[in-house]
Formats: structure tokens, sequence, C-alpha cells
């Protein structure tokens, strides 16, 4: 108890402040954003399928909301960020294996994550609107 009264010098802990943003820390972040947008995203698959086992009204009330531009805006995000956590994991299944994790290769497979992402999502609206 003698050093009761007196500071410590500790170190302080490090934040996002002190490190520069690399492409696999900015990815690993963007992944929890993701995960968390997922959920909120699955709220409203519930809600369309409850609209559609509510009755035909109902459905064509959510279906215009959903058709709106601002709906679609949401569930284009909502495709990206279903697409961009699966390869996010993707990514991650491939670490677990204790393969890819030398900096080039690492740095290489987050951006090939982000630019999968995009283009896999533009791909299957594109095909969505083929389709329809």
């Amino acid at each position: 108890m003698a050093n009761a009264g007196l500071e410590t010098k500790r170190p302080l802990s490090p934040h996002l402040q002190v490190y520069r943003p690399i492409p696999t820390m900015v990815m690993s972040i963007v992944h929890r954003i993701t995960g968390a947008a997922l959920y909120f995203g699955t709220l409203l698959v519930a809600w369309w399928l409850v609209a559609a086992a509510s009755g035909p009204d109902y459905f064509s009330y959510v279906n215009a909301i959903y058709g709106s531009w601002l709906g679609r805006l949401v569930l284009f995000g909502y495709t990206w960020a279903l697409v961009h956590h699966m390869l996010g994991g993707v990514r991650h299944l491939i670490w677990d294996t204790g393969a890819m994790f030398d900096k080039k290769t690492a740095t290489t497979m987050a951006w090939a994550t982000l630019a999968g992402s995009i283009a896999l999502t533009v791909l299957v609206w594109i095909v969505g609107y083929m389709v329809r």
C-alpha cells in the first residue's frame, strides 16, 4: 500500500486513430457491419413472407413499398451485404485452413472480396431484371 497515492505510467491502449487503415482491417470491419445489416434485412424478408401469407391486398402493399426507388435501394444494399458477407466468410474459411496468410495475398483477397461482392451484386440484379 506504499504506492497507493502514486499514478503508474502505463502505456495507452492503441485504437483506430493510431493505425493506418489497411484493406484487411477495413474488410474485417465491413464484415461485421454487413453481418449486423443482414439481421435487419432478414426482418424485411420476414415481413415480405408474412405479407405473402396474409393475402393479396397486404402483399401488394408491401410489394409497392419494396418496388419504390427507396425500397429497391434498400434491397440492393441488402443484396450487397449478403454477397459481401458470404465472400468474407469464404475468405475466413480459407484462412481457417492456414492458407494465404502472407501480407500480399491477404491484401489481394481483401480487394477481391470487395470487387467480387460489387460484381456479383450487380450480376444478381441484372439477372433478376432479365428474368422478370
